[in-house]
């Protein structure tokens, strides 16, 4: 067993900051599954499943020395996934001449090809925000869920408090964060992203 699988999400950034292919392969290994289905589900389609996400990993590989995370890997990995989603999307309802038939007032007010990535910094900063308006413990609760990868079985040992009292965190946590997100971004948008931001484990 590669001694890789023991690491933690920051020394393989660091070490795919230096180049080393293992701690990419390890990265890979434990997210490309789960990057794998949210866009298998979004687009019913293996194949541009398949290409989307290697893509993906292919840009993070390319990018590796300038790699800045602000959240999990899985948070930023899910967040490229959907935007590329968005994309592909965009692409096959224009060539299929049925934008018409999808939600127009929303397209016509965003177009996903060109405005993703300014939207994209855009959400994420206001995610940021949403989290740090959260009550304390309520805040706590969430990061250890959502940036750390943690169980709500951990959590309530790490904290001495019941799994009842996590899910109650994390159900009032997503509940305000997406209430203030749907306050800010159009729907069309939030569909794509939002369960990856804020799905349940």
């Amino acid at each position: 067993m590669s001694v890789y699988i023991k690491y933690q999400e920051d020394q393989l950034i660091a070490l795919l900051r230096s180049g080393d292919e293992l701690a990419f392969n390890q990265i890979y290994q434990r997210y490309w599954e789960k990057m794998f289905m949210l866009a298998a589900n979004a687009l019913e389609s293996i194949e541009e499943a398949e290409e989307c996400v290697q893509d993906i990993f292919c840009g993070i590989w390319l990018r590796r020395e300038s790699l800045v995370l602000k959240y999990s890997l899985y948070t930023y990995l899910a967040v490229a996934v959907k935007y590329r989603v968005i994309n592909i999307l965009d692409k096959r309802y224009r060539k299929r001449k049925k934008m018409n038939d999808m939600s127009p007032h929303y397209l016509n007010i965003y177009s996903p090809s060109a405005e993703a990535p300014l939207l994209e910094k855009e959400l994420m900063a206001r995610l940021e925000r949403s989290i740090c308006e959260l009550p304390e413990k309520c805040r706590i609760v969430y990061r250890m869920s959502r940036e750390e990868g943690k169980t709500h079985r951990q959590i309530a040992q790490d904290l001495d408090i019941s799994e009842k009292t996590v899910n109650n965190h994390l159900t009032k946590a997503l509940k305000d964060i997406s209430g203030d997100l749907n306050c800010a971004f159009p729907i069309f948008v939030l569909t794509e992203v939002l369960r990856s931001l804020t799905g349940k484990n």
